[in-house]
């Protein structure tokens, strides 16, 4: 019963943790929370708090609860900041995009089998395509100067906004790995842009990198046939470089017959028939088989092109091209994290005053009234 409560605040965060007939996301908290912590793990928020406020709802005495909390973000359970001479902050973690991604150091085969077992589960489609937690933008070399292309879609410009670099393992080729499948392909290549307090730092799984060092990461990703995605908003949060045989975002896409309908992309490839040689390079770089040789020809399927211009920009050619969707197929790109999250949770049904303020706080809970100004009930 109590992984079945854990499971159930889990679901009512952004990302969701849906439950199964087979009770495999039980089984999964049962590997990654002592019952302790899975008692404690219910009474946190979106909200970052100290410890006291946290006892203090949970009924334990603060030393102990301290010493939980600091085991639990340890674990990559829960989120810990902190700023100079301020105490430590702590906050729920959803399960996906959250704690799966902060197991990366801590995977088992038993985890890894249940965890691909869930992740069809996980992933609801319908969900996905109203309210994606990452969105897919184009290698850098695929966009030529007669593209429209904003800012934000730009990886070499989204990084540069930013001031703190780390790049940790990519969690999902490394489950792969563990199963003797998947990939060769570059593994430190997932990329956050947190502070000294950054989980990876803290727990000597992800490493600090420059700008520079970013940049040829993102230059090492399309070399290797990576697709960049980063989190759903103009600010990202994160961006990751995957790979259609690896990548479990990706992997349930591809057993969709139209992919490129899922995923929030504003591009899509377009060949130009006569250019082409047949080479098959394409083919072979393309993550959702949108894309096969005929008669020495590329035939493309629109539907199943997410926008990711890795045929572009091997094309020998230049037989192939990224164009921009029509006006009424263009994605919507929230602001940032927290507006992308609160439009997850309605899509989902999970929104409403009453749990908006509960996890998020009075300046999220006004930012919901702004967006719903019918509805007022407190």
């Amino acid at each position: 019963m109590l992984y079945k409560k854990l499971a159930q605040h889990l679901d009512g965060l952004p990302g969701g943790f849906p439950p199964t007939e087979r009770g495999v996301e039980r089984q999964i908290l049962e590997l990654l929370f002592s019952s302790k912590e899975a008692a404690l793990a219910r009474c946190l928020t979106l909200i970052s708090e100290p410890a006291a406020t946290i006892a203090f709802r949970s009924g334990l005495a603060l030393e102990e609860t301290e010493t939980r909390l600091e085991t639990m973000a340890a674990k990559g359970l829960i989120f810990r900041s902190k700023q100079p001479d301020k105490p430590p902050v702590y906050m729920a973690a959803q399960f996906v995009v959250g704690i799966w991604e902060l197991q990366v150091g801590r995977l088992t085969p038993e985890l890894v089998t249940l965890m691909n077992d869930y992740m069809p589960d996980l992933m609801d489609p319908t969900i996905w395509k109203k309210s994606p937690q990452m969105r897919t933008i184009p290698v850098g070399r695929s966009i030529d100067t007669t593209l429209e292309v904003m800012t934000y879609e730009r990886a070499e410009a989204l990084v540069k906004a930013k001031r703190h670099f780390v790049v940790a393992p990519c969690i999902c080729r490394k489950e792969q790995q563990m199963q003797a499948e998947g990939c060769d392909k570059p593994l430190d290549v997932c990329l956050s842009f947190g502070d000294d307090e950054d989980f990876y730092i803290k727990n000597n799984i992800g490493r600090r990198v420059s700008l520079t060092e970013v940049l040829d990461i993102l230059k090492q990703a399309d070399r290797a046939g990576l697709v960049l995605q980063p989190s759903n908003g103009r600010e990202i949060s994160w961006l990751c470089c995957c790979c259609g045989c690896c990548c479990g975002i990706l992997r349930t896409l591809k057993t969709y017959p139209t992919p490129g309908e899922l995923v929030s992309s504003a591009f899509q490839a377009t060949a130009t028939p006569r250019l082409c040689t047949g080479c098959g390079i394409c083919e072979k770089r393309c993550p959702m088989d949108a894309i096969q040789i005929n008669d020495n020809r590329a035939i493309l399927d629109p539907g199943r092109c997410i926008g990711c211009g890795l045929c572009v920009s091997t094309c020998p050619t230049k037989a192939l091209s990224l164009t921009r969707k029509p006006t009424r197929l263009q994605p919507h790109v929230p602001k940032d994290i927290i507006s992308a999250s609160l439009k997850l949770m309605w899509q989902r049904g999970k929104v409403g005053p009453a749990n908006v303020f509960s996890l998020f706080g009075r300046p999220f809970m006004d930012r919901y009234r702004s967006k719903h100004p019918g509805n007022r009930r407190d």
